[in-house]
C-alpha cells in the first residue's frame, strides 16, 4: 500500500468520517467566531427559514429556497478559506493575493443575487398565481 500523503491521517472507515466530520465542527467554529461575514449571514438565514417554510408552496419551492440560503454560507465559508489562506503565505500587498481575494467576495456577492433571484422567482409567483 502506498504511503498516506503528508498532514493527512492514515484513517479508513467510519474512523475517517468520524474525523471528517469533528474537522467540519471545528471549521464552522472557526467561521462563526473570527469571521463576521458569515456570522451575519448564518443570522440572516436563520431568520429567512421560517419565511421560506411560509412563502414555499410545493417541495421543489422549499428546496430552492432554504438551498439558496445555503449555498451562501458554503460560498462564504470557501471565501473565508480562501482569505486565510491568502493572509498565512503573506500578508503583504499583492496583486494576485488581492485576486484571489476579490474573486473570493465575487463569488459570494453571486450566491447572495442567487438567493435574490430564487426568492424573488418564487415570491413573484406566489403574487401572480
Amino acid at each position: 500500500m502506498d504511503e498516506p500523503p503528508i498532514n493527512k491521517p492514515d484513517h479508513r472507515g467510519l474512523t475517517h468520517v468520524w474525523g471528517a466530520f469533528q474537522y467540519s465542527m471545528q471549521g464552522l467554529r472557526a467561521a462563526y467566531r473570527h469571521e463576521e461575514a458569515f456570522r451575519l449571514e448564518l443570522l440572516a438565514c436563520l431568520l429567512m427559514i421560517p419565511l421560506g417554510l411560509w412563502l414555499g408552496r410545493s417541495a421543489l419551492e422549499y428546496a430552492l429556497l432554504l438551498s439558496s440560503l445555503l449555498l451562501v454560507l458554503i460560498v462564504e465559508l470557501i471565501n473565508s478559506a480562501i482569505e486565510a489562506i491568502v493572509d498565512r503565505v503573506s500578508i503583504e500587498q499583492h496583486p494576485l493575493s488581492g485576486r484571489a481575494k476579490d474573486i473570493g467576495s465575487a463569488a459570494v456577492f453571486l450566491s447572495l443575487f442567487y438567493v435574490a433571484v430564487v426568492w424573488g422567482a418564487v415570491l413573484l409567483g406566489r403574487l401572480t398565481g
